[in-house]
């Protein structure tokens, strides 16, 4: 019998708005071009350093308060994506990259110009890129289908039907504040988490996969490439600190999932096309061949 740590589990994790677009204008006096920083309004708590926004113009015009160097062809449009830093007053920088949106470094901003007319804007939340929950020490998935009591009069057995499937858990992981690496892919700051957790207008949701077993594993004895996973849609409903002068930070997050719960599993395949028989399919031009099909990682 095989012994299975959790050694080789993780979580990732997506970030996710439900609210769609958030309208408001840019005016020329929001814009510091020194300090690389503009605002708009917005509710204290709609947006986040690290954010992914699609700012888009509402009346077509460009966004002429961002210099040209902001977008990949170095023309301005009327429409781009961004990562966000958000400092204590509400103001906004720009980036190209999610760690240089962590740190908020005025040298590492995209460059601002400055306008001489309103521009109206929309604002959306897109999901960025899956990242792997940086610190993360444990988590548990709980399911639970509940059932409809079918019981007619005169049944001597009470009989019932399923119904509906739910889940719950948490999250557990070292509190984690600056930008991070795992297996040298960006990673997801536990902080992100306990924002989540005080959202109001964009809601607390989030996408994740919890692997069970990850590429590399021996342990039960499968191929070390195997991957086993759930996959759920699930909202934070508490996040708490615990914090002690002789022991590290640690925080628990509490989650309900919305949506399906899958449990999905990579296993190795053969790139060997074989016919009904399970007879290999031989080249016309050497009889010794065989076909093979195109793996894509």
């Amino acid at each position: 019998m095989s012994v299975y740590l959790g050694r080789f589990g993780q979580v990732e994790l997506k970030r996710q708005s439900f609210d769609g677009l958030k309208y408001s204008v840019v005016n020329p006096s929001d814009i510091n071009t020194s300090k690389k920083r503009f605002s708009f309004d917005f509710d204290i708590g709609l947006l986040h350093s690290g954010d992914q926004l699609e700012i888009r113009s509402t009346d077509g015009s460009i966004l002429a308060f961002v210099a040209a160097a902001g977008w990949g062809n170095s023309q301005q449009q009327s429409a781009g994506t961004w990562y966000v830093y958000i400092d204590d007053l509400g103001g906004i920088r720009l980036y190209s990259s999610f760690d240089d949106a962590l740190e908020g470094l005025s040298v590492n901003a995209i460059a601002l110009q400055s306008i001489a007319t309103n521009i109206p804007i929309s604002v959306k939340i897109v999901n960025s890129i899956a990242r792997i929950l940086a610190q993360c020490t444990s988590f548990e998935l709980n399911t639970n289908r509940e059932t409809v009591d079918t019981t007619a009069l005169g049944e001597e057995f009470r009989s019932n039907q399923s119904s509906l499937i739910s889940g719950s858990g948490n999250l557990r992981a070292v509190w984690e504040y600056l930008p991070t690496e795992v297996d040298n892919n960006p990673a997801e700051t536990v902080h992100y988490l306990m924002q989540l957790a005080l959202r109001t207008e964009i809601g607390s949701g989030f996408a994740a996969k919890l692997y069970i077993k990850t590429a590399g594993d021996y342990s039960l004895g499968t191929a070390a490439d195997d991957e086993l996973w759930y996959e759920i849609d699930a909202i934070v409903t508490q996040a708490g600190v615990s914090y002690g002068a002789d022991a590290y930070v640690e925080i628990a997050i509490d989650f309900v999932t919305t949506g399906p719960i899958r449990l999905r599993a990579k296993t190795i395949t053969s790139n060997i096309i074989l016919q009904e028989n399970t007879d290999d399919i031989l080249l016309e031009q050497d009889a010794t061949a065989r076909l093979l099909q195109e793996v894509v990682a």
